[in-house]
């Protein structure tokens, strides 16, 4: 039987300038529809899994493309609510060397975040669900959808389902002081915890040693010890950190750190070119929730995860379109990129 895996939260309509054009040269955007929660769902069904995403999305032509192109990849909608005034946009200006990439939201009053808990049967959502995955980002874009995650969080425990959070904190939608308050309490339900250093701070008040991405290092001892912290302080069973070293928008070191309460894992490290990078953590979620939901022990899990959010960022848009194939001939040794005939 198909594992069934259920995420939930905001999917966007992304409009990106092409060929790396800056916002005010453009005459046209690119579409394409991407979203946290979303993302990790297309990866776990490209993977095989049961994938079912929850969301609500308004009852028009632009919130059904966003329904069909879920479907498109095999993520299972049933779930969507239909209903709201809108679909959130986010502008997307993709940088190059050392240019950063720049993104500007238009999703206020999104329909996810006026969402009613009435609007989901979570009993019914999660029967059979072996894992629940959720973002920092959910519970951000309003009050009702921080109500809406706890109920979602609750409903899932009390089914036995496994709970996983990207902490992806979001400067534009709350502050440290509010994040904290709202993610502090919704830790408890959560068994495996992935956040970068800055996720980790804003959301949750912990701040690992002397790391500073900007100049692309990393200081592992740091993140070492904010790790003990959390899982004292949570009780989670894993928590895990992608770990970007940005030499520049368009060349990162990637890799990732892993720990389970007695041992720290650190991935084999990436040197990737990138296409686009948005959906890189997301990818990364993907891959570590389809290994631990398939009985991969937590290091093997990890180096799927990396390799798979590695090829991730050579794709364009969100969604990362991987095969668990592609993904371990990653693992297994093969970068030469040569031309498979």
């Amino acid at each position: 039987m198909t594992k069934k895996v259920v995420t939930m939260g905001e999917i966007m309509l992304r409009l990106s300038t092409p060929r790396y054009e800056r916002f005010n040269q453009a005459d046209s955007f690119d579409v394409v529809y991407g979203g946290g929660e979303a993302n990790v769902a297309v990866s776990l069904a490209n993977y095989g899994l049961d994938a079912y995403f929850v969301s609500k999305l308004p009852n028009n032509p632009i919130g059904q493309s966003a329904v069909n192109h879920l479907r498109r990849f095999g993520v299972n909608t049933n779930y969507i609510a239909r209903g709201g005034e809108r679909i959130g946009i986010y502008f997307l200006e993709t940088g190059a060397s050392m240019r950063p990439s720049k993104v500007v939201y238009d999703r206020a009053h999104s329909a996810i975040s006026e969402a009613d808990v009435e609007d989901f049967n979570f009993d019914e959502i999660f029967k059979d669900a072996e894992w629940f995955h959720f973002s920092g980002i959910t519970p951000a874009l309003s009050d009702k959808a921080a109500v809406l995650t706890e109920e979602a969080l609750k409903a899932a425990k009390k089914q036995g389902v496994t709970v996983s959070v990207d902490l992806n904190y979001r400067k534009k939608l709350w502050t440290p002081e509010k994040a904290q308050k709202v993610m502090t309490k919704l830790m408890e339900y959560v068994d495996v915890c992935i956040g970068n250093e800055e996720d980790a701070e804003m959301t949750l008040g912990f701040k690992p040693g002397e790391t500073d991405v900007t100049k692309g290092e990393l200081e592992l001892d740091g993140y070492k010890d904010i790790f003990k912290k959390m899982k004292e302080k949570f009780n989670f069973k894993y928590v895990v950190t992608t770990l970007r070293e940005s030499y520049s928008a368009s060349d990162n070191g990637w890799s990732a750190l892993i720990y389970d309460g007695n041992e720290f894992y650190h991935s084999r490290k990436y040197d990737i070119r990138i296409v686009d990078r948005v959906g890189g953590g997301d990818s990364f979620a993907g891959g570590l929730i389809y290994s631990l939901v398939t009985g991969k022990d937590f290091k093997d899990a990890l180096e799927f995860a990396v390799a798979a959010s590695a090829l991730k960022h050579t794709i364009h848009g969100d969604f990362n379109l991987v095969t668990v194939d592609e993904v371990m001939t990653l693992v297994e040794g093969d970068a030469s990129g040569r031309v498979q005939r």
